[in-house]
């Protein structure tokens, strides 16, 4: 039990930590409540942790007046010119190891993308003109190179018996070899016979058409055509057909082209983004930095190694696409965002005596895919609420939790136990410094004694963020830090649904011991005057009139005197119309040996009768 008890939370950002403010027992409540400052002081100073062998529950005098002494926590800055020359380097570190991951690509696992090579369809025009070139080439090999050539025997008296017969496959090599042998001073063979190849073909055909008894006249007559007409060729002149084998030097342009693949500028750095907000963007990028920074103590290659896990879980949960998700509004009575603190941070509420609806319970924890649907939706919850925050610098950047622990389930379900443990887990690693308070109201008494337990253990940053209140005090503690107009109506304030709104301040008396008190409205011009009025545990006596300022005016009682339970109305509003000058007066009469807290506000509206 002393593990899993601090975890019943499953919206603790931040490990359990910080003051125990009251318990409950009657002996010690009226010496905390007159020693306990309207807020807690907002110092740095250490407060050494309690020691584990300190008094018993059973005992609290002692104890209440060490957890008033505790330090309240107090929120950095988050302004970069604010802090110390050590932080600033080390913010300029961190910045530095972003960089250079995100140039490397290493926030996704992936190696930067290579440079694209030119398209098929963007290619160079000195290029394409080549290729279609050479295509043609092909295309006319056949016709300018004549794979064979004439043998002419040099034996006259042999007689071949077909013509074609005399047409042997010849090489290169040999046909040069022969012409040089026969014209020493002209040109390689090879040069004129590639000029003659449609005369070869010619008088090939003609040769074959010739019927004749003597063959060897015949080739005769061929050979003297082919050496006659060899010789009227120039030697001078080029041959007209590139060699296949022998690439063409590159042009101009080409060049121009290899040198711009070459020297093409590198792939653009990642883009990655933490709460709407690219990394190195601007100031507030800054101020998300100084979260991950301050969670691990300004160890900056603790810090760089955090970020880089939070954005690979991010993707790996789909945060991106979990926000666009519709997961049903089953638990909108278990978490919800209500009003601000007096600091203006967000105060979420964390109701877990819902769970103790069998049906909810079973709908929510019963196996392994519905706590990890309750995880997805307290997630999107969580991401959904910091989208709202302001990031810049000096901004509200941080929430208050509000933990009701009445009738929670406890330690015994082991499902919720399951549940909380992923969720603090998760919370723990990827969303750090995201609270400025954690406040525990209804605190049950086996909360408090594993709290004692653990809390040497903690940390005093840790410690000084958390707040624990019993029954009787959690409303005078969440008095201490929200305004009575933001605190909701079931936890002692007067925010709901109604005319007044939590534009309209509330006022706060404290109403002490057997002492009746009265508050007083002027009123000098006719009007309608509207208030709300309420005591927490109220068990007192409440009653309004209106008092005429003439001395021979009457008194009208608005509320008779009378008694309201604790069980009743939680919320008084009246209303009276006032035709002359005069005043309303409100009496709280409290005859208990406890003080009590009033809160109430007024609004008045023109009225022409």
């Amino acid at each position: 039990m002393a593990e899993e008890a601090p975890k019943i939370a499953p919206e603790v950002v931040v490990p359990p930590e910080e003051e125990v403010v009251v318990t409950d027992v009657p002996q010690a409540e009226k010496t905390a409540m007159e020693k306990e400052p309207p807020r807690v002081p907002e110092n740095d100073e250490p407060v050494k942790p309690v020691p584990a062998e300190e008094p018993e529950i059973s005992k609290p005098t002692n104890d209440d007046e060490k957890m008033d002494q505790s330090v309240s926590f107090k929120e950095e800055s988050t302004r970069v010119a604010d802090l110390p020359d050590p932080e600033k380097k080390a913010l300029q570190e961190l910045k530095q190891l972003i960089q250079e991951a995100l140039n490397n690509y290493e926030f996704t696992t992936q190696s930067p993308p290579p440079a694209s090579p030119p398209k098929e369809e963007e290619k160079p025009a000195a290029l394409a003109e080549e290729e279609e070139e050479e295509e043609e080439e092909e295309e006319k090999k056949p016709a300018e190179e004549p794979p064979v050539t004439a043998d002419v025997p040099s034996q006259p008296h042999e007689e071949p018996t077909n013509p074609e017969t005399v047409t042997v496959v010849e090489t290169k090599d040999e046909t040069e070899k022969d012409t040089s042998q026969e014209h020493p001073t002209q040109p390689p063979a090879t040069e004129e016979a590639a000029v003659v190849t449609e005369v070869i073909e010619e008088e090939k055909i003609a040769a074959t058409a010739v019927v004749d008894d003597d063959g060897a006249k015949t080739v005769e007559a061929i050979e003297e055509t082919i050496v006659a007409v060899s010789s009227s060729v120039p030697s001078d002149q080029p041959p007209p057909v590139k060699e296949p084998e022998e690439a063409a030097p590159p042009s101009e342009a080409e060049s121009k082209d290899a040198e711009v693949e070459v020297t093409a500028p590198p792939p653009p750095p990642e883009e990655v983004s933490l709460w709407g907000i690219p990394l190195l963007a601007d100031e507030r990028s800054d101020v998300i930095l100084l979260k991950f920074l301050r969670a691990r103590d300004f160890k900056v290659k603790d810090a760089f190694t955090m970020i880089k896990n939070t954005v690979r879980w991010r993707k790996e949960f789909g945060i991106d696409d979990l926000l666009e998700q519709d997961l049903g509004n089953d638990l909108e009575k278990v978490v919800f965002m209500n009003g601000f603190d007096k600091e203006g941070h967000p105060v979420c509420y964390n109701v877990y005596g819902e769970f103790q609806n069998k049906e909810l319970y079973q709908k929510t924890f019963s196996d392994e895919e519905k706590r990890q649907k309750f995880l997805r939706w307290r997630i999107q919850f969580l991401e959904r609420s910091i989208r709202k925050l302001d990031f810049s610098p000096g901004g509200i950047s941080t929430i208050v939790q509000v933990n009701d622990l009445k009738n929670s389930p406890g330690p015994g379900k082991w499902e919720l136990r399951q549940a909380t443990k992923q969720a603090l887990q998760l919370l723990q690693d990827n969303y750090p410094e995201f609270v400025a308070k954690q406040v525990f109201i209804n605190v049950p008494w086996w909360y408090l004694a594993v709290n004692r337990m653990i809390s040497p253990f903690l940390t005093q940053r840790t410690r000084s963020k958390f707040v624990f209140a019993g029954p009787s005090k959690s409303a005078e503690t969440l008095f201490r830090y929200i305004a009575g107009e933001q605190v909701p109506v079931k936890y002692g304030g007067l925010s709901k649904d109604g005319e007044f709104g939590t534009a309209d301040a509330v006022t706060e008396i404290t109403v002490k011991p057997a002492t009746k008190q009265t508050v007083e409205f002027p009123v000098t011009e006719t009007c309608l005057l509207t208030w709300e009025v309420r005591v927490v545990g109220w068990d007192v006596s409440y009653g309004a009139e209106f008092v005429p300022s003439a001395e021979d005016g009457y008194t009208v009682i608005i509320h008779k005197a009378k008694k309201v339970a604790t069980t009743g109305e939680p919320v008084v509003c009246n209303s009276f119309k006032i035709g002359e000058p005069g005043k309303v007066v409100l009496t709280i009469d409290n005859p208990s040996s406890k003080k009590k807290k009033l809160l109430y506000r007024l609004k008045t509206k023109p009225c022409s009768d």
